[in-house]
């Protein structure tokens, strides 16, 4: 597309625009500003019209900083003025200063294959001229530069050749056109306007793959998935291709491995020949590089192991950058599952028994992997272990022998701190926390969290039973087993809670989640199949910082702790009572039955005593939940950008700071910096994070799934002290821990995928 070029003897068109903005921020000094556009357009002999908004928008860009943030708007009404203008050029209508038709939009983009027929199927052209009248072109002015552009560049839907034809409302429309089409007809338009209303003015965001593809031809809207890899040949492989599968349509993946024996195990009775977990990690390592999401970015795979497993050294040395590469495997993340008397066991500086999870079932009869313990201090895992160590101490294992040995606990800690200074990881699963927080512990077990670990959920072994020709055919029968998947949205808390919407907003919430479940057509069908089973979504938050700056609450007190309390157990009731109520309409998720929701047990292991929570307890107890899972507090930095403010429930790196865009850098401050909040904005590497502990501990007690929570250190921190904070994380009830983010450390690559 060729820009329209200003002739140079007249800077009168760039004067104007500069008036508009003058009228639009009146509280910026644009001396300066209008000095250099001016000098800028005079001193070239010819200058497009897309040329002199990018200077316009460049130099918008270098006078943000602390004393004048609102600059970043400034910049974001010029780049939007360039989008409405290519919008309009790619759609051939006059006007490029308004938003076009949006049914021809549909009709042209469903013509080019870049939206799915699915919308003209599902609404009539009178339809899409009536919820056309609901897009208000005015919230497009919420976005920072940073935000508009990263809608921009990534979320818009675009020609083949990568021409712009989607404006930011009209993608906000899509998507509750799409989460909103199986409704029925007679109220189907105002949940669509509820649901664009919530998007539109940035009170929440939907996940990316969501936010991606809603509407489209391609890729699905789920966030994650999870499988549990069974021990043998086919189960192994049969995982990588439905890993693969769902890699390519932009799902982050996490992997259980804990059930694969060790190396040095027997295979068939031969004695010593498995080459253990590392080779299996090595292969996934290839899909992740090779199957790269839509074109976008390689594939993104967590992998978790048991800390009792006898490969669980091998295994924490994957990530580093010195050692044998043929053991390494760069671009997997790794996370360990630890269980409480591990952890007893190194505050104790005691010893630990590491296993081969196959000769334990072929010794003792059990697997290790499939146990909890169902109260602090006592269970059936260290009965368990006790009868493996117990075994292996007395040399009482027959013939096929029980592959163990022993070594310090704090031993293998020092392991996993070393890894986490030098790479971020590995995760930390606390198994028996998160199995006796399961609200679905009826159905089964929980062995280990996602890609960005907030997801906790029934999982087990998708195996195969049978394997026949009928028919000239190959007919290959799976007992399914739970893969996991992440349907997630998230609130953004600096908008939502200080405009006082969350009970408006949280039901149309749950609802778009819910209906995602329904619209997936997931292309691994035991991921469908637990889709449905227990209709799992994942409900969260973003803008922590950003509330509590704007409410004059420090991070480091116990107002800050106290108020994360309070405020999550809000959001905590209402989306149960909005599950509830979906449930009263739509039915209860098909394993509502003998689950925490319907026994009593989610709210009692909670305390929650007050008489609206007894009341909706009452509620659940009859007419049951929709959604088996319901709460899960995602790292969404992406999306987060997008709503121009502080990603989840992490503290900020620092109130000034660059985005890197390509070849320039974008400076960025912290979400609505001025004399008043600056005070509250301290640094994640200077807070004690003794104190996020204590936030999160309080509102893990109200999220039934996990939270994406990191730890921010120094890279001067000591071994104990850091060993302290693990400890910590431990005792208060913390189900998981994300990144340890160094000082010390190159960038950390973030999950995308869980971005909601």
């Amino acid at each position: 597309m060729k820009s329209m070029i200003i002739p140079t003897n007249t800077v009168e068109k760039a004067k104007i625009q500069i008036q508009e903005l003058v009228s639009l921020f009146p509280k910026l000094d644009f001396a300066l500003y209008k000095e250099k556009i001016e000098q800028a357009v005079t001193s070239k002999e010819n200058i497009s019209e897309e040329n002199l908004s990018n200077v316009m928008i460049l130099s918008a860009l270098e006078r943000i900083s602390a004393e004048e943030p609102d600059w970043t708007y400034v910049a974001a009404k010029i780049l939007l003025k360039q989008l409405y203008s290519k919008a309009a050029h790619c759609r051939d209508y006059e006007d490029n200063l308004q938003y076009g038709s949006f049914y021809e939009l549909v009709q042209q983009l469903t013509g080019m294959g870049i939206y799915s027929e699915e919308i003209l199927q599902e609404y009539s052209k009178e339809e899409l001229e009536e919820v056309e009248k609901i897009i208000v072109p005015k919230r497009d002015s919420l976005f920072t530069y940073v935000g508009l552009l990263t809608l921009a560049d990534r979320y818009l839907a675009k020609s083949h050749s990568g021409e712009i034809y989607e404006l930011p409302q009209e993608r906000f429309l899509v998507i509750a056109l799409t989460l909103m089409m199986k409704e029925p007809k007679e109220k189907r338009l105002g949940l669509i306007i509820e649901t664009y209303w919530a998007i539109s003015n940035l009170y929440m965001t939907v996940a990316t793959p969501t936010l991606a593809n809603a509407g489209k031809s391609y890729g699905q809207l789920s966030s994650c998935f999870i499988d549990t890899v069974d021990d043998s040949l086919r189960g192994i492989y049969d995982s990588n291709t439905d890993i693969a599968t769902l890699s390519k349509s932009g799902g982050g993946i996490g992997a259980y491995l804990g059930k694969l024996r060790s190396r040095g195990s027997d295979i068939k009775g031969f004695k010593g020949v498995s080459s253990g977990v590392i080779p299996w990690m090595k292969q996934l390592n290839n899909t992740a590089v090779s199957v790269d999401q839509l074109g976008q970015r390689q594939g993104a795979i967590s992998v978790y192991l048991d800390i009792w497993h006898r490969d669980i050294y091998s295994f924490l040395a994957v990530k580093l950058n010195n050692g044998d590469e043929r053991q390494r495997t760069h671009d997997l993340f790794t996370g360990v599952c630890l269980p409480d008397l591990f952890m007893e066991k190194v505050e104790a500086r005691d010893d630990w028994y590491l296993f081969d999870p196959h000769s334990i079932r072929q010794t003792l009869g059990f697997s290790l992997e499939d146990y909890y313990d169902e109260e602090r201090g006592k269970g059936n895992f260290r009965d368990k272990y006790k009868q493996c160590m117990e075994a292996a101490n007395n040399g009482l294992l027959g013939e096929k022998g029980l592959l163990w040995e022993v070594v310090p606990a704090i031993d293998i800690f020092k392991e996993i701190l070393k890894s986490q200074l030098e790479t971020g990881t590995p995760y930390m699963f606390y198994r028996d926390t998160v199995n006796r927080a399961n609200t679905n512990r009826h159905q089964g077990m929980i062995y280990c969290s996602n890609l960005c670990t907030e997801i906790t959920q029934n999982m087990k072994a998708t195996t195969v039973v049978e394997e026949k020709t009928e028919d000239g055919k190959i007919i290959v029968v799976k007992e399914p087993g739970d893969f996991v998947v992440c349907n997630l949205s998230s609130i953004n808390l600096a908008k939502a809670v200080t405009e006082n919407i969350l009970e408006r907003l949280i039901p149309i919430q749950v609802r778009m989640l819910d209906n995602v479940i329904e619209l997936n057509n997931l292309p691994v069908l035991q991921a469908q199949i637990t889709n449905q089973k227990y209709r799992s979504i994942g409900l969260g938050t973003f803008g922590w910082h950003h509330l509590l700056a704007l409410k004059g609450i420090r991070w480091e007190s116990e107002e800050a702790v106290e108020y994360t309390d309070t405020l999550y157990e809000n959001i905590a009731f209402l989306t149960v009572r909005a599950s509830h109520e979906l449930a009263k309409e739509k039915g209860a998720y098909p394993l509502f039955q003998g689950s925490d929701w319907e026994t009593g047990a989610y709210f009692d292991t909670r305390q929650y005593m007050s008489e609206k929570w007894m009341e909706l307890r009452d509620g659940v107890k009859e007419k049951g939940v929709r959604n088996g899972y319901l709460m899960a507090v995602a790292p969404n930095s992406t999306t987060a950008i997008i709503a121009g403010t502080t990603a989840s429930i992490d503290p900020i790196f620092k109130k000034e700071y660059s985005e890197e865009k390509k070849n320039y850098k974008i400076p960025v401050t912290a979400p609505d910096l001025s004399p008043e909040t600056t005070w509250y904005y301290k640094s994640a590497y200077e807070i004690d994070q003794t104190w996020s502990i204590k936030q999160n501990e309080a509102r893990q007690r109200h999220i039934d799934q996990s939270i994406s929570f990191n730890f921010y250190v120094k890279n001067t921190i000591k071994a104990k002290d850091l060993l302290h904070l693990h400890l910590e994380a431990w005792k208060s009830n913390l189900k998981t821990t994300y990144y340890t983010r160094s000082t010390s450390l190159v960038e950390i690559e973030e999950c995308e995928s869980c971005s909601s």
